[in-house]
């Protein structure tokens, strides 16, 4: 059930030393990666898998500024440029179009939402403006469901999650950062209470700086360490079409769907607002960061009781450095997609663009993406341990904002001038996090 994601080989011998290593080879590790690698930093990344094997290569694609919490914003204008000089950077195809992204609005309320949305954006300079009529239908061609109006973001894009971040990685390669697959870190070396290296199942590097971006893996790693980082995981399941002629460019979402186009000509297809969440453990440990969120979103988020729970109450918590940990025993995460979400999504799309009512389902997959109880991720210092940084819990927004994630967090490592202002990304927003086991 996995997508196809393009291979990326390990390198052979691991350094005894580096600088800086970066745990986690999703969008976001491979961009701070790369950023470093191009300042003359040397960084080694690990990944306990495949490049990209995870959420990295299963989410829809977008790449957009539109939408996004205020507190994102900046960041994603400043990924967003950076996705548009992507393929160029990395001398690889990235997917990357600027295509646009619409929000078909069903009511005035809804429209209403995304309008005052749009009202707090504009000091950012977003290039968002409200569709309606004749207008929409030049964007739009070929739909026949009765939309109000649509917010649409003509200078948004799209990428292949499939090819992003394996040419990302091998674009941080070449700049001199070493990559190595199939290669969990264990933990954190720590002398004096701070970083001195981190221990991987294939021996020990000595570094100054650790940078965790372990996404759905992230809260486990750092409670290992005495972080007690808030983050839940999330389902979302996608699935891929034939080539489809007549299509539309520009992706979108409403109704119950929302798709993108794929370089080969075929489209992800996803179900809007109806992401699952299987109740585990960490759900009643964080209940109480967690419950406004809920309470907030509670038609957008399905609960269900199954087998996810009783295989999260076996993990380990806890081990030594000596030990396999459970990075080891999953190399990649590979949920079964909810066919139900799938099928409403498929109907929903069906009747909105008769051009996809023949389409052809080729493969169906899910991704668990790590989610943060305001849905805004950390990017930011450890300050109990110097030398630890953490860029996790992207809440789904990881592969759009990851380049500018990657840029900022390079930045923090290496003391420079932020690109953009990391205080909404700080983790001490959350008060569970300042308390560091003994």
């Amino acid at each position: 059930m996995s997508p196809p994601v393009d291979p990326v080989a390990s390198d052979a011998v691991l350094p005894a030393r580096t600088r800086v290593v970066v745990i986690g080879g999703g969008i976001i590790g491979v961009c701070t990666a790369l950023s470093l690698a191009e300042k003359g930093v040397p960084v080694v990344l690990c990944e306990k898998g495949r490049i990209g094997g995870e959420q990295s290569s299963r989410n829809w694609g977008w790449c957009r500024t539109m939408g996004r919490d205020i507190g994102e914003v900046p960041l994603a204008v400043e990924s967003l440029r950076l996705w548009r000089g992507m393929t160029e950077r990395v001398g690889r195809e990235t997917g990357f179009r600027q295509a646009g992204i619409l929000y078909l609005c069903e009511t005035e309320k809804e429209l209403a939402t995304h309008e005052a949305w749009l009202a707090e954006a504009r000091r950012y300079q977003v290039d968002a403006h409200v569709l309606r009529g004749d207008a929409l239908a030049a964007v739009m061609p070929g739909m026949q469901a009765q939309f109000v109006a649509a917010l649409h973001t003509p200078t948004d894009g799209r990428a292949e999650p499939s090819q992003a971040a394996p040419a990302i990685a091998e674009a941080a390669r070449a700049h001199g950062a070493r990559i190595f697959t199939d290669c969990a870190v264990r933990g954190l070396d720590l002398q004096a209470g701070r970083i001195a290296g981190v221990v991987t199942e294939k021996g020990r590097i000595a570094c100054d700086s650790v940078v965790l971006a372990g996404g759905a893996w992230s809260r486990l790693f750092a409670g290992n360490a005495g972080l007690d980082l808030p983050a839940l995981k999330i389902l979302g399941s996608v699935f891929r079409t034939a080539p489809l002629e007549d299509g539309p460019e520009t992706s979108a979402s409403g109704g119950l769907f929302a798709f993108r186009k794929r370089l080969d000509g075929g489209y992800n297809v996803a179900r809007r607002n109806a992401n699952t969440a299987d109740i585990t453990p960490d759900h009643f440990r964080l209940f109480g960061d967690f419950l406004p969120r809920l309470i907030e979103n509670r038609h957008e988020i399905r609960l269900r009781f199954g087998p996810r729970f009783w295989e999260e109450l076996r993990t380990r918590r806890h081990w030594a450095l000596d030990e396999a940990t459970p990075f080891e025993a999953v190399r990649v995460l590979d949920p079964e997609p909810k066919a139900s979400v799938l099928a409403e999504a498929r109907a929903s799309l069906s009747t909105a663009f008769p051009a996809f009512a023949s389409m052809q389902v080729v493969q169906s997959w899910a991704g668990l993406m790590d989610v943060t109880p305001d849905a805004v991720p950390v990017i930011d210092k450890v300050a109990a341990i110097p030398g630890f940084f953490i860029a996790s819990g992207f809440s789904g927004h990881g592969f759009g904002i990851g380049p500018g994630a990657g840029r900022l967090m390079a930045e923090l490592v290496a003391g420079d001038a932020p690109v953009v202002d990391p205080a909404p990304f700080r983790l001490a927003r959350f008060a569970r996090t300042q308390r560091l086991a003994a």
